[in-house]
């Protein structure tokens, strides 16, 4: 969360000429509510049955860029399928940028709703980050401007083409 996946995956889409879809987006369409409603209502175990549902489809899908919220790589199944179906791109932020960018949407976020905010963002990266790590690429966001991060990408992606 804040490591600027939304930002970058739609400048990285534009200048793929490929279509972006926000994993996030296309839960809160599915469901008819907003991620923040769905935990409060039925909890996380079936929000993230319904993340792991919403990106089988999007990955079996036409290709494009698909930004990932914060847990789904976690979940092995979709870790699986990423592996099996995508390039995966981590993008790695510093906790003062995560701090920084996480605040001004706190709400929306159920996992950081209540208490400490950095604390709650560096025990889900030490959690996450050996997860995170399976990645294919890791690429620092931090305090880049997201046309920058995006080049970077291009820059990774171009080098895997044979």
């Amino acid at each position: 969360m804040g490591a600027g996946k939304t930002s970058v995956g739609r400048r990285l889409a534009k200048a793929m000429g490929a279509p972006f879809v926000d994993a996030d987006e296309e839960i809160v369409a599915a469901a008819g509510m907003s991620i923040a409603d769905i935990f409060a209502t039925y909890g996380e175990p079936v929000f993230r049955d319904l993340e792991r549902r919403v990106i089988a489809r999007l990955l079996d899908g036409p290709p494009g860029v698909l930004a990932l919220g914060g847990g789904a790589f976690v979940d092995p199944e979709t870790r699986a399928r990423v592996k099996e179906r995508a390039v995966s791109i981590w993008l790695d932020a510093d906790i003062d940028t995560l701090v920084e960018r996480t605040a001004r949407k706190r709400a929306s976020r159920p996992l950081l709703k209540d208490g400490d905010l950095r604390a709650k963002l560096e025990t889900l990266m030490r959690e996450r980050r050996p997860i995170y790590a399976q990645a294919d690429h890791r690429v620092e966001s931090g305090a880049r401007p997201p046309e920058d991060i995006a080049a970077s990408i291009l820059a990774l992606l171009a080098e895997e083409k044979p």
